[in-house]
């Protein structure tokens, strides 16, 4: 993520708020305040970098005891800030509403991760993103400790079900993708049986998607891929939650894929006080 894009991205945010304008600066004083952002519930910092670009946007002093990835309790002080009060006011929802969502996004991530800790697995997001808001989205992944799936179209080439619906020849598709793609460009196939994900190794993917099947079916995917093709990296997908993720993850896969981080996180409850 660029310098460019988080300012980009707090400009249109801070244009939808403000409309034509603020109606309070209209009939108030404004003054030299001082606030804080409190946390009503616990939970895993994340926003750092847009918070900066905020306060730099309105050019309001502001320190921080936390950084990206790292745990607050309720009731926790996350922010202070000072300067103009009319300009605290016109940033607040802005600055809340990004800290509450990343902050929400970092926290499940981490309790997904905490539950695998002790197993050598990537834990990974997908695209199943808010429009418009999957570079924020995907950088509170990280700060929860996860990592990032493919972030578009363009990052490498995944063939799945709505693909494989019109391929009748998938090692053809994969040889032509061999033949245009960057010389490094990744080729993963999306598997819902153990045979068809053999079929896909045989056709030369670089990854294999075992999506929505049972633990006891990657197990064998996983037996296959071991003794005759371990180049390949397999990641499992589809149904899997806090209760069963130990399970999928000692299955022997090499990564775990979860939308359910980013489209079912719940929002930490935050709020902004002014310091009389």
């Amino acid at each position: 993520m660029s310098e460019h894009s988080i300012v980009s991205f707090i400009t249109q945010a801070i244009c939808e708020d403000l409309g034509r304008g603020d109606m309070y600066a209209l009939c108030a004083k404004t003054q030299h305040v001082k606030a804080y952002i409190v946390a009503k519930q616990d939970g895993i910092f994340s926003g750092e970098v847009y918070l900066k670009a905020l306060m730099e946007y309105f050019a309001l002093q502001y320190s921080s005891p936390y950084t990206d990835g790292v745990a607050f309790a309720k009731g926790a002080h996350l922010c202070h800030i000072e300067g103009d009060y009319i300009k605290i006011l016109q940033c607040e929802r802005v600055l809340l509403n990004i800290l509450a969502h990343s902050s929400g996004i970092a926290t499940l991530t981490h309790s997904y991760v905490q539950a695998i800790k002790d197993i050598p697995i990537k834990l990974l997001d997908t695209r199943k993103t808010r429009p418009l808001l999957r570079e924020l989205e995907k950088y509170s992944i990280r700060n929860g400790g996860g990592s990032n799936h493919r972030f578009g179209l363009d990052s490498m080439l995944m063939l799945k079900d709505t693909h494989l619906a019109y391929v009748d020849d998938l090692e053809g598709i994969i040889s032509t993708a061999r033949e245009r793609l960057p010389f490094m460009c990744p080729i993963e196939v999306e598997c819902e049986s153990f045979e068809s994900a053999k079929k896909a190794m045989k056709a030369g993917a670089n990854a294999i998607m075992c999506d929505n099947m049972s633990v006891c079916e990657i197990k064998e995917v996983v037996k296959y891929r071991n003794a005759y093709a371990p180049h390949i990296i397999l990641e499992a997908s589809g149904n899997i939650t806090l209760q069963n993720i130990r399970e999928y993850a000692l299955s022997g896969v090499n990564a775990i894929s979860i939308g359910a981080l980013i489209h079912q996180a719940q929002w930490i409850d935050l709020s902004l006080k002014m310091q009389g």
